[in-house]
């Protein structure tokens, strides 16, 4: 299972939200980069990136950091938040970006997503509340359930679905085992769990299950509840 560590930005700082309200971002750096090389020397093969201001505008919003963080450090970034065109795919492929994040276009447009998963490397982000696919920074839900948008990607091509509980996100409060699973059920891709984490206990709960590839982690580790150099080793 590949730990993520995760770096929110906005307005050019590295932030972690709760439930994914802006209102409620607490900023972690100045320096989000620094961070980054941080976990990089923890250890971390892959650093999940989110553009906070991307997501609301349409498009990416903090690509000088973004630029900076690949300047600097020699992880993997996969990098949503905003990207909802072919143009702008390309851009950040060019700047360095390993794996593009496709939320919100995916669930207005899936075939745009199969299309572009045939020519680069992508990741579907399905992030739901009660079930239902939360769309624009998560300020809408949608009526479609997240099982469903997960089954349109069976076979697409697509690099992994990260699957994010918006009510857990940035709680603290454990991640959500079953619907991480039922993603995976669905789609048969590699899922990525996101949302909730909070100790080893997580971690271990989504290793038993032998079907998650994956986990983002990102409140957990600012906070100091989840030892991210200890959870290298164990997972290494």
């Amino acid at each position: 299972m590949t730990l993520y560590p995760a770096i929110d930005l906005k307005d050019g700082k590295a932030v972690r939200l709760t439930k994914g309200l802006m209102e409620s971002a607490k900023i972690y750096s100045d320096e989000p980069w620094s961070l980054v090389k941080k976990f990089e020397e923890m250890g971390a093969e892959w650093v999940h990136l989110v553009d906070l201001n991307g997501a609301f505008a349409g498009e990416p919003k903090n690509l000088e950091q973004i630029v900076k963080i690949r300047q600097n450090c020699n992880v993997k970034l996969e990098l949503g938040g905003g990207i909802r065109d072919e143009e702008t795919i390309k851009k950040m492929l060019a700047i360095g970006i390993d794996r593009i994040i496709l939320g919100s276009i995916a669930v207005k447009d899936p075939q745009f997503v199969r299309d572009m998963a045939s020519k680069y490397p992508i990741a579907v982000g399905i992030d739901a509340i009660d079930g239902y696919v939360a769309v624009e920074g998560w300020g809408e839900v949608s009526n479609m359930k997240a099982t469903d948008l997960a089954k349109e990607f069976a076979n697409a091509g697509v690099e992994a679905i990260i699957c994010t509980d918006v009510g857990k996100d940035g709680t603290l409060s454990g991640v959500n085992v079953e619907f991480t699973l039922e993603i995976a059920r669905a789609s048969g891709v590699s899922t990525i769990a996101s949302g909730g984490v909070k100790d080893a206990s997580d971690i271990e709960a989504l290793l038993a299950t032998n079907e998650v590839d994956g986990v983002i982690i990102g409140k957990a580790y600012y906070e100091g509840t989840l030892d991210l150099t200890k959870m290298f080793k164990l997972i290494n």
